[in-house]
């Protein structure tokens, strides 16, 4: 029996997830999980970048304990953070988390060397505070470029860390405001225009490519050896990988971010999609995933963590589900990145200030949905395609309450059943690497493989 592994890693967790194709159907078992998450430090807010990696290889040897090696592994992440290496290849800490304050200095700073109106034409990206081209300018005013050699994005990384090869991937690279949407390589004007080094930077590999085997240090820690491979490295682009949207379809990622799109051949970079809020991002099969991004579960996952540390978000939703009071509000009001209380931010953001935890909760779930559906009518619009079906993928796709919303709010079918299609696109992406597929074939496997049905 041949297997393959995807480390799947978002911002609280991450897991391991082994695979095999049995009868043209894929067979998943998720063998290890650990908890991840920034911490506060002197320095700012950061990402433990050993902790993770020792995570990483935990999970690897969880392989080995089982007796199921697998044939080839890929690793996926949240897009925009990204490691310093110097000239002997040896981290410069600390690896900032994208909520890191940092960037609000950088954000004007780059503005009036580069307008945003051509900054997105170049780039297609939509502007967001933690860009990473952001977050690299404020790198350049802090001196921390000075001893740079090499920009590694989170997923990079720790596939470097396991083979000692150095690459850029093309899907990740597409979320740092650098890359030319047109060319899908870092754009040499752009990086000279804001003096951040070209050094730093390899053309983004197209996923899926074979990086190398386990480094020998690997092997002997681990037992085993084993091909390395760039799936689709940003979490989204394998989530998108793994979901049915061919023929009309759009898609929501949902998760700690609500990732709203569709699969189109080539970038949009018209002032009128940059002023709707739209970035364009790279796709497995060179594709282009044209989407607007709102802040998802990251609400729940505060109010949870803060209010509802014994109940369960079925509890959370149904609570929401049973409250016929709510109000809409903006979901990406900068207020809701980072506050010390969640249900205090969306209480400021809302008439009623005294608004009682159900109301609350109500009006987030009202607020998603109709989010979904300005980011439908706007695709419509923009792109002059109609959108026949929008499939939910990710771990938000559980939450039948926000489903239903999300399928009043547009008119559209709604279908769901994919929860793990980051993993899956991860997996995915090393069959076709393996077997010489391409994605529509193997998007086939993913038909039969898990249970897609529409929302009632």
């Amino acid at each position: 029996m041949e297997y393959f592994l995807a480390i799947d890693i978002g911002a609280s967790s991450g897991r391991h997830i082994l695979a095999s194709l049995e009868g043209g159907v894929l067979k998943t078992q998720e063998i290890y999980r650990f908890e991840n998450g920034f911490r506060q430090t002197q320095n700012g807010l950061e990402w433990d970048t050993q902790a993770l990696f020792s995570s990483v290889l935990e999970g690897i040897k969880e392989c080995r304990r089982l007796g199921r090696l697998p044939k080839s592994v890929a690793i996926d992440t949240w897009g925009v953070d990204y490691v310093l290496l110097d000239r002997d290849k040896k981290e410069i800490p600390p690896a900032f988390c994208y909520r890191d304050s940092r960037t609000q200095s950088a954000i004007p700073a780059v503005e009036g060397i580069v307008s945003p109106e051509k900054h997105y034409a170049i780039t297609g990206t939509q502007k967001q505070p933690f860009n990473t081209v952001y977050q690299l300018y404020s790198d350049k005013l802090s001196g921390r470029l000075q001893n740079a050699e090499y920009f590694l994005m989170m997923p990079e990384y720790l596939s470097f860390r396991l083979t000692g090869n150095i690459a850029n991937e093309y899907t990740n690279a597409s979320t740092t405001g650098l890359l030319n949407a047109k060319s899908r390589d870092w754009d040499g004007e752009l990086l000279s225009a804001l003096g951040i080094p070209k050094k730093l930077f390899r053309s983004p590999v197209m996923p899926p490519a074979a990086l190398g085997g386990f480094k020998e240090e690997i092997r002997r820690e681990v037992g085993f050896d084993c091909s390395v491979v760039l799936a689709p490295s940003h979490d989204t682009a394998s989530a998108v990988a793994a979901s049915p949207v061919s023929g009309g379809g759009l898609y929501i990622s949902s998760g700690t971010w609500s990732l709203i799109g569709a699969e189109l051949p080539a970038p949009v970079l018209t002032d009128e999609a940059r002023l709707a809020g739209f970035t364009n991002e790279g796709g497995a099969g060179g594709r282009i995933r044209f989407l607007r991004n709102y802040m998802g579960m990251w609400l729940f996952q505060n109010i949870k963590r803060q209010n509802f540390k014994n109940s369960s978000y079925d509890d959370m939703m149904r609570l929401a589900e049973e409250c016929e009071k709510y109000e809409i509000i903006d979901v990406n009001a900068p207020e809701l990145f980072a506050p010390q209380d969640m249900a205090d931010a969306v209480r400021s953001l809302m008439r009623d200030k005294n608004a009682e935890m159900p109301v609350v909760l109500n009006t987030l779930y009202h607020s998603l949905a109709e989010s979904y559906r300005l980011a439908v009518t706007e695709m419509e619009r923009i792109t002059g395609r109609g959108v026949e079906k929008i499939i939910i993928v990710g771990g938000g796709s559980k939450d039948s309450y926000l489903n239903s919303l999300a399928a009043g709010c547009t008119g559209k079918p709604v279908f769901t059943g994919l929860t793990e299609a980051t993993a899956a696109g991860n997996l995915l992406s090393q069959i076709m690497l393996d077997k010489g597929i391409e994605l529509d074939e193997a998007r086939e496997i993913i038909k039969k493989s898990f249970d897609i049905k529409a929302v009632q």
